[in-house]
């Protein structure tokens, strides 16, 4: 009987409690944790779960969450050869859940009681540690040295961040925004460069071109030259093998001479017959090589002009 009243009672309490806008019972889901306070005071923290309170006593003052979020901002900077840029940075951050010897320290504990508005208080220190990192480098290190900049603004907050009962974990610098000016002349500055660049390709192309081009003419007149060296030599071995082919026959040294030019005037006549080009042809009276060819080339001449009459 008395156990009835007592759960009856309960149950009384958790309507009017539910009711009146205090519920007694609760549940806190993963990856969260409940702020409880009582009369206005901390009085624990309970973790996910079924859970119960004092109704019009305690309540639930906060969920945190323990999740990993991001938070965006865009900040500027001046570099070290004073162009103002604008800079997209990304930071990952987390609530700390390492235990503490009180749970005063603990980081659920500081990341609701100690900032009020803990996203844009840490843009600020985000803002003040880049706008100091940004000034040790020119335009054109920032670009190369963006990694860097993003890790030592990431090792600036992170200390300040940490006391509030909060964890960074990275720290990106996803974009970098130029004037428009200035955007304009870094476009126009790498144009030229790839021009500059095009015309160096150009210029050693049409170079290794001309180089080979001529090793291979030279290696083609190297090749011509043997060729017409191996053929004047297989002549001139022709012709010595045609003499002493002509001597072997009994015939004198001067005999031989004779006949051979005669069979050579032989092949220059069918040669002259098979071309079809040749109108006038003159031969010496005799293949005596005493004589001369020019009182011939004279009565042809002669001829020639008496038949014109």
């Amino acid at each position: 009987m008395i156990l009835l009243s007592i759960i009856f009672l309960l149950v009384v309490l958790a309507v009017v409690s539910a009711v009146m806008g205090s519920p007694m019972f609760f549940v806190v889901r993963q990856q969260e944790s409940s702020i409880i306070e009582r009369l206005g005071k901390f009085n624990r923290i309970v973790t996910p779960g079924f859970h119960v309170m004092i109704p019009f006593i305690e309540r639930r003052a906060a969920n945190v969450n323990l999740r990993t979020q991001e938070a965006r901002y865009s900040l500027n900077g001046k570099t070290k050869d004073n162009v103002t840029i604008g800079t997209a940075v990304s930071v990952q951050f987390r609530v700390e859940q390492n235990q503490a010897p009180v749970v005063e320290q603990s980081g659920i504990y500081r990341s609701y009681y100690i900032l009020s508005n803990p996203i844009n208080q840490m843009e600020s220190y985000i803002a003040d540690a880049l706008r100091s990192a940004i000034p040790g480098y020119t335009l054109d290190e920032v670009f190369d040295n963006k990694d860097l900049i993003a890790q030592n603004v990431k090792d600036s907050v992170t200390e300040l961040m940490a006391g509030y009962g909060y964890e960074i974990i990275t720290t990106l610098i996803t974009d970098i925004e130029l004037p428009k000016d200035v955007e304009r002349s870094m476009n126009a500055i790498n144009s030229a460069q790839r021009d500059q660049e095009a015309a160096k390709a150009l210029a050693e192309a049409e170079r290794t071109k001309t180089v080979v081009a001529a090793k291979a003419q030279a290696e083609a007149m190297e090749q011509t030259g043997i060729g017409i060296a191996n053929q004047r030599k297989a002549i001139a071995d022709g012709i010595a093998a045609s003499l002493d082919t002509i001597k072997s026959s009994g015939v004198t040294a001067q005999e031989a001479n004779e006949l051979f030019l005669y069979t050579q005037w032989v092949e220059m006549m069918n040669s002259f017959a098979e071309s079809g080009k040749a109108s006038t042809v003159v031969l010496p009276s005799s293949f005596d090589s005493k004589s001369s060819i020019l009182p011939d080339l004279l009565a042809a001449q002669q001829t020639e002009k008496g038949s014109g009459e």
